[in-house]
């Protein structure tokens, strides 16, 4: 087993363990990491994906139920939810190939999921990874604008899946990033 398959495997451990205590601080966690981490690699690695995945989990997990049509968050596997959490980090907030992403993923969930977690996963993340861009509007498509005298000012419409901000706190706030 390779170190970050390795390391994947406990991160999804670790997120598992806060989805059903939460209450589990950030120093137990890492104690955790520390301890079932086979060598410095692989709990580097781990620590780097577990703490993403806390300090962007309410994002992810927006843009997971997004893609998610009739599941909510609530209703899916804890497994499958955290598996679908560190996917969707990797997906958006890594520089790691989004094959190797899902196919990783897949794996975890053929290992801790049920029989149908492997596709229920393969196909959030491949949702997730093909969801649309806002579409850009030719000159030719865009509609003319109304007279002077019509034309009422407009609230600028929410892209939903433009960039979001950094994170209101930095990592050096972030209790998970220590």
């Amino acid at each position: 087993m390779s170190l970050r398959k390795q390391a994947r495997t406990l991160v999804v451990q670790m997120l598992y363990q806060i989805d059903l205590n939460p209450d589990i601080s950030a120093g137990e966690v890492r104690r955790m990491i520390d301890e079932h981490g086979r060598n410095k690699t692989t709990r580097a690695f781990a620590w780097q994906l577990f703490s993403g995945v806390m300090e962007y989990k309410p994002q992810l997990d927006e843009q997971i139920v997004r893609v998610a049509e009739n599941w909510s968050l609530k209703r899916m596997a804890v497994t499958d939810r955290n598996i679908l959490r560190l996917g969707a980090y990797e997906l958006l907030h890594t520089d790691t190939p989004s094959p190797v992403v899902i196919d990783e993923a897949v794996e975890l969930a053929r290992e801790f999921g049920s029989a149908q977690s492997s596709q229920f996963v393969n196909g959030i993340l491949d949702k997730l990874l093909h969801q649309p861009t806002a579409p850009e509007q030719t000159t030719e498509e865009q509609p003319a604008p109304a007279p002077p005298e019509k034309q009422e000012p407009e609230a600028p419409a929410k892209d939903e899946m433009a960039p979001r901000a950094p994170s209101p706190y930095r990592k050096s706030k972030n209790p998970w990033s220590t």
